[in-house]
C-alpha cells in the first residue's frame, strides 16, 4: 500500500520556486502602488473580475490594507491576516510570457493575483519584469 501524501506547502515550495511570506504583503502591495498598468483578478463564484490599471496605493486601518483608488476606480480592503504567501507565476498565456504575484491563503487558495503589465506591443513591461526577478530572487540569497 502506497504511503499517505504528508507533504505541507512549506516543504512542496522549498523544492520549488521561493515564496514571499505573507508578513511581507503590505510592503508588496505599496511597491505595486508604483507600478505603471498592472491587471488585478479576483476568482469567486466561478466568476473572474478584472482590474487593469494602475495598482492604487492604500493605508493600513483595523487589520486591513485599504485601497485608494480614484472614483471611479479599483477601491477595496484586503485582510491582510489572511495572506499567508504570496507566490510568483510565471506561466504562458495564450502564448506569452505571464507572470504575477499570487496572494494566497494558508491552505494555497488564491485570494487574488496582480499580473505584471503590457505595454502597446503586448509584451510583459521590461521594469516591471526586472521588479519581478530581483524580488524573487531576493528570496533565494
Amino acid at each position: 500500500m502506497a504511503e499517505p501524501i504528508t507533504k505541507t506547502l512549506r516543504e512542496i515550495t522549498e523544492v520549488a520556486d521561493p515564496i514571499l511570506p505573507g508578513s511581507e504583503a503590505e510592503a508588496l502591495l505599496r511597491e505595486l502602488a508604483t507600478w505603471s498598468n498592472t491587471t488585478t483578478i479576483i476568482i469567486h463564484g466561478g466568476c473572474v473580475f478584472e482590474f487593469k490599471g494602475r495598482f492604487p496605493e492604500g493605508s493600513v486601518g483595523e487589520g486591513f490594507y485599504n485601497l485608494h483608488g480614484p472614483v471611479p476606480g479599483f477601491h477595496g480592503h484586503i485582510n491582510l491576516a489572511l495572506i499567508d504567501h504570496i507566490a510568483f507565476q510565471e506561466r504562458p498565456h495564450r502564448g506569452r510570457a505571464s507572470s504575477a504575484f499570487t496572494f494566497q491563503d494558508k491552505s494555497a487558495s488564491c485570494i487574488f493575483k496582480v499580473f505584471l503589465g503590457r505595454d502597446s506591443h503586448g509584451e510583459l513591461i521590461p521594469e516591471q519584469l526586472a521588479a519581478f526577478q530581483r524580488i524573487k530572487e531576493s528570496l533565494s540569497e
